[in-house]
């Protein structure tokens, strides 16, 4: 029995007392039961009492004990005790714990997905770098953690459409052209452009593709149209390297091109709240919180930086997405009270349809010493100096690793080392161990057909209880991870829980041994433990590639 079952149990358990007329409350969409912190207390717990009594207007303790009459009688679980002022321990069978594993096995590569968030059409977009030099550490973090998120949110029932937008309008795509151009020439680089190798190398490419074209009328413009062409080249092969793909690359240029920031102009004034003044167009974002009204066109006409958000935000929406997530870098901070604003003012709800998360800086490190520049960049460090360094796994895993709203030190001498104290090494370790356990079984003769006659309510000993617990509660930790927008419950939770539980049976060895020695033919018990091993082996996998990391079969 998993949390979600138990707490469905726990919720038809009340659904009863009301129609029986026991119990006089509105029952409540889902019941929460976690794991208690003290092992007596249960194999898992729930306040559901607590939360109930004052809308019924009686006792907690009252409550829980009329809950528990009819918890008792659920096959699957052997005892229900009421503790303190109302909580409810609940004790399961070992029958009922050890089909877990065959949860796990009948679901296989699907075991953790939810139907949480279904129904949902979710543009996400992340990284969205310049296209004028190559992509720093800290879009890195997003490219790893947005690519997480995205396999959450249609791991919870969503469809997901991952967007990357290309900034290539506007004064930071004129100083690319102009170092381009001065750099074809052989000259320094603009004080106000871009310098480092990689401007070099893609003037040398331009001059190859176009030989004549320092002699051509409008020579920045040839070194604008094929610089930003071979950047753009660039950064996708990187992502795509770094196991990040989106479906739509959408160029901001386009949406001046196309008129669609009139057209929003003119959508955000009949919902009338564009006025005029000082001969420009202004949005009253103030009537919808933000601290001071926008200028969306100036007074010479041109369209304000605010005004490619606004044809942004509408093309999404118009293109079928019931929710646009944006993830932004620290730096634009003081950016969401606007954008929340600008969402208000096109009729929609701030924080549903519109939602904008925030990711704090990442410093790179090497044995505790701060890591200031890159090789090629020539000014900030790069994704591929962090692959280079650690690896592809090791990097997304480390950026997705802790929260993205907290400033994140990653050591690359600990990331490269292999090791329990590498975190991902560690989990893709048991991994590893797992399949190498199941290995040696099928060289032992143990046959997919005799394990599919284990008898797992023989998965008794307490290590193996823990275990089973940790595997049962992946399909939470998913939706969970999923809803608030954290990819870094997945990798805490197969560090703490399975991997953690996983090496704890693995090293009680005498007790708890899994496979026959000797010549001699596997128990009844050992079989049920090599089922064990198969759920274990398939809940860190799954979680892994959650984050896009591989469970290697071999280390």
């Amino acid at each position: 029995m998993t949390p979600a079952e138990l707490g469905a149990a726990v919720r038809a358990a009340i659904l009863e007392a009301v129609e029986a007329g026991d119990l006089a409350v509105s029952p409540p969409g889902a019941v929460t039961v976690e794991r208690p912190k003290v092992k007596s207390h249960g194999d898992y717990a729930t306040n559901i009492a607590l939360q109930l009594a004052k809308a019924a207007g009686r006792p907690p303790r009252e409550i829980a004990a009329l809950l528990a009459t009819r918890l008792g009688a659920v096959p699957g679980i052997d005892a229900v005790e009421v503790a303190g002022p109302g909580f409810l321990n609940v004790h399961l069978s070992q029958a009922s714990l050890g089909q877990v594993v065959r949860q796990v096995l009948d679901r296989g590569a699907a075991y953790g997905t939810n139907a949480a968030a279904a129904g949902q059409s979710i543009n996400l977009e992340f990284v969205s770098a310049n296209p004028t030099g190559p992509i720093h550490i800290g879009g890195v973090r997003w490219a790893a953690v947005g690519d997480a998120l995205a396999r959450l949110l249609e791991a919870s029932g969503a469809t997901v459409t991952r967007e990357y937008y290309f900034n290539d309008h506007g004064a930071q795509i004129d100083r690319f052209a102009r170092s381009l151009l001065t750099a074809a020439r052989g000259q320094e680089a603009p004080e106000d452009g871009y310098s480092g190798a990689y401007i070099v190398d893609i003037a040398k490419t331009v001059l190859a593709k176009v030989p004549d074209a320092l002699e051509q009328a409008d020579p920045q413009e040839v070194f604008r149209r094929e610089g930003v062409e071979q950047m753009f080249g660039e950064i996708r092969a990187s992502l795509h390297d770094f196991g990040v793909d989106f479906d739509v690359y959408f160029h901001e240029n386009s949406l001046h091109e196309s008129g669609a920031v009139v057209r929003a102009v003119e959508r955000l004034r009949a919902n009338g709240h564009i006025y005029e003044r000082d001969g420009a167009v202004w949005l009253r974002t103030t009537t919808f919180g933000d601290d001071k009204d926008r200028v969306v066109l100036k007074s010479d006409g041109e369209p304000a930086y605010i005004s490619g958000d606004l044809a942004y935000y509408l093309d999404k929406r118009e293109r079928g997405f019931d929710r646009v997530v944006i993830m932004l870098g620290a730096d634009h901070h003081g950016y969401v009270g606007r954008m929340m604003a600008m969402c208000a003012a096109f009729g929609d709800t701030p924080g549903v349809n519109l939602e904008i998360l925030i990711g704090q800086m990442v410093n790179l490190l090497r044995d505790g010493e701060p890591l200031r520049m890159s090789k090629r960049a020539g000014t900030v460090l790069t994704l591929e100096d962090l692959v280079e360094a650690v690896g592809v796994d090791a990097a997304r895993y480390a950026l997705a690793r802790s929260s993205a709203d907290s400033t994140l030190d990653i050591d690359l001498a600990l990331w490269s080392k292999q090791t329990s104290a590498n975190p991902v090494y560690y989990v893709q370790y048991a991994a590893t161990r797992a399949a190498s356990i199941l290995r040696t079984a099928r060289e032992l003769g143990i046959t997919d057909e005799v394990l599919a006659t284990a008898d797992l309510g023989l998965l008794t000993h307490p290590l193996e209880a823990e275990l089973l617990k940790a595997l049962a509660e992946l399909p939470a930790v998913v939706a969970t991870a999923a809803e608030l927008r954290e990819p870094h419950r997945i990798a805490r939770y197969l560090e703490e829980k399975v991997a953690k539980s996983a090496q704890r049976w693995f090293d009680e060895k005498q007790e708890c041994r899994a496979l026959p020695q000797d010549g001699e033919a596997a128990t009844a018990t050992q079989l049920a433990r090599l089922q064990l091993w198969t759920a274990t082996r398939t809940v860190l996998e799954n979680g892994l590639r959650l984050l896009g990391v591989s469970a290697p079969e071999r280390m």
